[in-house]
């Protein structure tokens, strides 16, 4: 069995799978504080919810943006499983030429997700993670890595507001039933969730006009679905493209 871990600024999700079945996920908080022990309990309490034994754990398979809790994941892969994970970065093979001024700059998951959209769709497009930050990647026909954009997420931009402004409350993220706000709850949340979906369409227009009109839009990340149901440019929802990707660059790795 192969397990997977793509670790976020604000949430860590471990996928485990037997052959090309993923069997179960779990979504954890992203603590840099939280040490490699903790994350053998959590691993056990993991592989014990779906009647796994970590003998028959094979491979691990890592994207991390946060250094502190790659370092504790290396040592829970050594002490637990005894065995070295493979974690991408330099000198892992993606199958996806890098077309930017300084390659090593891409975020892992962003690497992740494109080569996983790519294999599974072959054809050009841009994904949407809607996570910490909303990240737009785009994808040649060729399986070229273009580039993309990076936006402050909807909770980082509605924090932010609140931090800046002390008259301002933090407010529930839901979508008012007018534009135009009566009070100023509502004034905020017009603004941050209508600016954040125009942001969205703005943002897909503006690339299709630059890249290629018939790019496929493939989404993913905690927002996915409920941007999906308020927008009609997102063509695909793809909840496990981030742990799709990990398994297989572990296959296209472990080749060796």
């Amino acid at each position: 069995m192969l397990v997977v871990i793509d670790v976020g600024n604000t949430h860590i999700v471990l996928g485990l799978y037997r052959e090309n079945e993923l069997l179960d996920n779990w979504r954890i908080s992203t603590l840099p504080e939280r040490t490699r022990d903790e994350y053998i309990i959590l691993v056990q309490e993991f592989l014990r919810s779906v009647g796994a034994d970590r003998k028959e754990v094979n491979g691990m398979m890592i994207s991390c943006v946060v250094p502190s809790v790659l370092n504790e994941l290396l040592g829970l892969a050594n002490k637990y499983f005894h065995f070295s994970p493979f974690v991408v970065g330099p000198g892992i093979k993606t199958g996806l030429p890098i077309l930017l001024d300084n390659p090593r700059e891409v975020g892992a998951d962003r690497i992740v997700n494109a080569v996983a959209a790519y294999q599974k769709h072959k054809k050009a497009m841009v994904i949407i993670d809607f996570g910490t930050a909303t990240t737009f990647d785009c994808v040649s026909a060729k399986g070229e890595y273009l580039g993309g954009v990076i936006a402050p997420g909807m909770n980082i931009a509605m924090e932010a507001l609140c931090a800046r402004a002390s008259k301002l409350p933090l407010v529930e993220l839901r979508r008012p039933k007018e534009v135009v706000g009566k009070n100023t709850v509502h004034c905020m949340q017009s603004g941050i969730v209508y600016g954040y979906l125009s942001l969205v369409e703005g943002l897909i227009a503006r690339i299709k006009d630059e890249l290629d009109k018939d790019l496929l839009v493939v989404a993913t990340g905690g927002l996915a679905r409920v941007v999906e149901r308020e927008i009609d440019v997102i063509d695909e929802v793809d909840e496990f493209l981030t742990l799709e990707g990990l398994k297989y660059l572990y296959e296209l790795n472990n080749g060796d």
